[in-house]
């Protein structure tokens, strides 16, 4: 079961590296993702059990997975309920990725106490270029998961690198693509109210 995860993520990775950093045009939430939406870490701690007082009713079906952050440890993304959620979706070999961390590390610095951001590194990135990233672009601040198996993007309907999933507080999904730094802050604007 695991070698076919495998295979199946270092074939997405090598279909994307030969087609450069792919851009996809973005889905707004509901058109037609059959895929059910997943969150993933950000600001908050990488703890299990973490919450915050907006924490209150059931917590959605996209924020019950555990994953592990780049640094090793395990991050239970129920500690993000309650608040909007960003995840970036990131490559290390990626340079979009690269020219959008700086971006993405502002929006933090900026929301970061109305809405959690979590990158999701992958696609055959490896361990030590996904923490050579995290230290050489500055994204320390916030929580990023190792997902090179791809089950975090899978959740998603992740297909390419340099990819935006945004919740909403309630955990639905409220945005699913490629975003322009403009775009990005106006939707996390917009979500963190």
């Amino acid at each position: 079961m695991a070698g076919a995860g495998r295979a199946g993520a270092l074939l997405v990775a090598g279909a994307l590296a030969l087609a450069g950093c792919a851009t996809d045009a973005g889905t707004p939430a509901g058109a037609g993702d059959s895929t059910p939406p997943a969150a993933s870490p950000s600001s908050a701690p990488a703890t299990a059990g973490a919450s915050t007082p907006a924490n209150t009713g059931a917590v959605p079906e996209t924020l019950r997975f555990t994953a592990t952050t780049v640094t090793g440890e395990t991050f239970d993304a129920t500690a993000l309920h309650g608040r909007p959620v960003v995840l970036w979706f990131w490559a290390a070999w990626c340079p979009r990725c690269r020219a959008a961390a700086d971006d993405v590390a502002k929006l933090r610095q900026s929301h970061g106490d109305r809405v959690h951001v979590v990158g999701v590194a992958g696609l055959d990135s490896g361990d030590e270029a996904m923490r050579k990233f995290v230290t050489d672009q500055g994204i320390d601040g916030f929580v990023n998961l190792a997902d090179d198996s791809g089950e975090v993007w899978r959740r998603f309907g992740v297909t390419s690198q340099e990819y935006y999933v945004l919740l909403d507080a309630a955990g639905t999904v409220a945005y699913k693509g490629t975003l322009t730094p403009g775009a990005l802050r106006d939707r996390v604007a917009a979500l963190a109210g």
